[in-house]
């Protein structure tokens, strides 16, 4: 009798258990490939779920092995629109109870953040490099929108920042039909794997001739005292367990090159920076917030897709050296990629252009209800599609560049003018 009592009582709470779960969810649920749902808390949406959908490896090849990718739900309505965002790295944020698109927030509508295979929990268990491709990226996302527009029946627009911002332009390029709209943040589109375009941009285009100067004395007085920090850059290294592939006074060097590219790239409190009668100490300290040299390691692993996509697609930048001085140690940063973070397996690896003709060939002749939105200040604004592509006789597509604008140039952050402009555009084209 008491076996069939606790028998009894655990029907009933599954029941009431199932009874609770919504009709959304369990259409969710329905969805041939999808697993492991889990409800997680929001500060903005109704119902909030990350889940798992299965992928193949290879999409061009039957039977091919297959991954888990992560999916971040947010719900506000099946006849909703959806933000669609093709994020470039990991999606662990996209989990936090107060994450939010600003187009969400326009549109009033639901989001699909998928995270970028071979990235956080979307990594297959063995990393066969071959499979990380702009391609078959472009086919996750495509496998996802064909299969959640069968529970979210809206208009889709598909949206990602720097290198999602990149993913978001490849993925309309291959399936152009598959959103209704799309804006590309602060997206680079380059050419190779040290593009080129960067190092004249830092040298002679941004900002104002005295303020790239500015940043050219740092570099110059860090390069004074790099005897004495080095010593202070080595320890920190030690006892933070970081490994390189160079020599500690190399990855100095480096710190300084990038030194000038983030300065640019975010901006800089001028707070911030040590007075030039400041100690050695401040100088570290400066040099080694703003350019951690943990990003010069190896010992990160989580990152190595990351650098495979660069060598291998998705390219980067380069730095000029000669105003190092005579204390640097590098001489050239030519393939600094391969060389300082890549691991040996990757270094024999060449760069395949296809993605970035294919896409540049795409805008040039095409007019998608597609926006670009970028920072003057941004050294990626150099190798993004604003220097060069003409947008003039087009009804759709559209280039803005926020004024003295970085890389975390957004929507909300135009001036008035331009925001109100690109309201206008999404509005239209998400009605």
């Amino acid at each position: 009798m008491k076996n069939f009592t606790i028998t009894l009582l655990f029907i009933v709470v599954s029941f009431f258990a199932t009874a609770q779960e919504s009709e959304f969810y369990n259409k969710l649920s329905s969805l041939d490939g999808v697993s492991n749902i889990e409800k997680i808390k929001s500060k903005y949406f109704f119902e909030k779920y990350k889940f798992f959908i299965t992928q193949p490896l290879d999409h061009d090849k039957k039977n091919s092995r297959t991954f888990q990718q992560q999916i971040t739900l947010c719900f506000r309505g099946e006849n909703k629109p959806t933000v669609f965002v093709t994020e470039g790295y990991t999606a662990s944020y996209t989990l936090w109870e107060s994450y939010n698109e600003e187009l969400a927030t326009l549109l009033d509508a639901n989001i699909v953040a998928c995270e970028h295979r071979f990235f956080g929990q979307s990594a297959p268990k063995t990393l066969d490099w071959q499979y990380l491709t702009i391609k078959n990226a472009s086919d996750d996302l495509h496998a996802v929108n064909i299969k959640l527009k069968k529970i979210l029946t809206g208009k889709w627009i598909s949206t990602g920042i720097s290198k999602g911002g990149s993913t978001c332009t490849y993925y309309r390029v291959a399936y152009p039909d598959d959103v209704d709209a799309s804006v590309a943040y602060v997206a680079p589109i380059s050419r190779a794997l040290e593009d080129g375009r960067h190092e004249k941009f830092l040298k002679h285009k941004v900002a104002t001739k005295p303020e790239r100067e500015k940043v050219w004395k740092i570099q110059e007085e860090l390069m004074k005292r790099k005897s004495q920090i080095v010593k202070m850059l080595e320890k920190y290294c030690n006892d933070n367990d970081l490994k390189f592939y160079i020599p500690i006074n190399q990855v100095y060097d480096y710190e300084v090159l990038g030194l000038e590219f983030s300065y640019w790239q975010w901006g800089v409190g001028e707070n911030t920076i040590p007075s030039f009668n400041a100690s050695d100490e401040e100088w570290a300290s400066f040099l080694i917030n703003f350019v951690d040299p943990d990003y010069f390691s190896y010992s990160d692993t989580e990152i190595l897709p990351f650098y495979y996509q660069t060598i291998k697609e998705f390219g980067y930048y380069g730095y000029y050296t000669k105003h190092l001085g005579k204390n640097a140690s590098i001489k050239n940063t030519k393939d600094y990629i391969k060389n300082v973070m890549a691991t040996p397996e990757m270094r024999n690896v060449s760069f395949d252009k296809t993605a970035y003709k294919t896409t540049c060939n795409y805008l040039k002749h095409n007019d998608p209800t597609h926006i670009f939105i970028y920072g003057e200040y941004d050294p990626w604004t150099a190798s993004g599609v604003a220097p060069w592509l003409n947008c003039n006789k087009k009804t759709n597509m559209k280039i803005y560049v926020k004024p003295k604008g970085n890389h975390s140039a957004r929507i909300e952050n135009m001036p008035l003018k331009m925001r109100k402009e690109i309201t206008e555009k999404i509005l239209g084209w998400m009605k």
